[in-house]
């Protein structure tokens, strides 16, 4: 037989537990909670002011992209004229061959002593490889061959002249002309402890 106390001890602590946990449950896990309403932070007016910027950005989507095709095509002409090699010594003698080809082109060699510099970086996206040619030619050939390098499709520019006058019965000049072209930034060699 059962003792009506020990049943009565057995049931107050089986309720002392879980008349707690239904009460968590019904109102922290379980509870009904309203919605709050949150107030607006942007009036009306504020609001049209918003949806018209917007407007204004989509309208002028398509004008960008017209503009950005416009700079993508400028800029793709204009990079035809960096000279492409796997290397900046193929790069050198790609600028040498144009100097050499324009020279005999206006009738005389510039084969003489040549110097090569190192290869530089030309802004962020760019590098430059610099050629020192010494040669012999007459005045007008001279004028004539910086005129032709102007006309060529690479990008080249002139970094350092000097001209003295020939003793000869020709009147030949001897010139010392460096010259650079644009390479890719990735023949431009990193030097080490150096930030990119």
């Amino acid at each position: 037989m059962i003792e009506v106390g020990k049943l009565d001890g057995r049931l107050l602590r089986v309720l002392a537990i879980a008349v707690p946990a239904l009460l968590i449950l019904r109102f922290v896990v379980f509870s009904d909670k309203e919605p709050v309403v949150v107030a607006a932070t942007e009036s009306v007016s504020m609001t049209e002011k918003r949806l018209e910027r917007l407007r204004e950005l989509a309208a002028m989507g398509p004008g960008r992209e017209t503009v950005l095709k416009q700079v993508s095509a400028e800029l793709q002409s204009r990079e035809k004229g960096i000279l492409m090699a796997e290397t900046s010594a193929q790069a050198q003698a790609q600028l040498m061959d144009v100097i050499h080809r324009v020279a005999a082109a206006n009738g005389f060699d510039a084969r003489g002593a040549e110097q090569l510099g190192e290869a530089k970086p030309l802004g962020t996206d760019y590098g430059e490889v610099t050629v020192t040619e010494t040669f012999n030619c007459g005045i007008e050939q001279f004028v004539n061959f910086m005129a032709a390098l102007a006309n060529e499709p690479q990008i080249v520019a002139t970094n350092d002249i000097h001209i003295t006058g020939g003793r000869d019965k020709n009147k030949n000049i001897q010139v010392r002309l460096s010259l650079s072209g644009v390479v890719p930034r990735k023949l431009v060699p990193v030097k080490k402890g150096a930030r990119n």
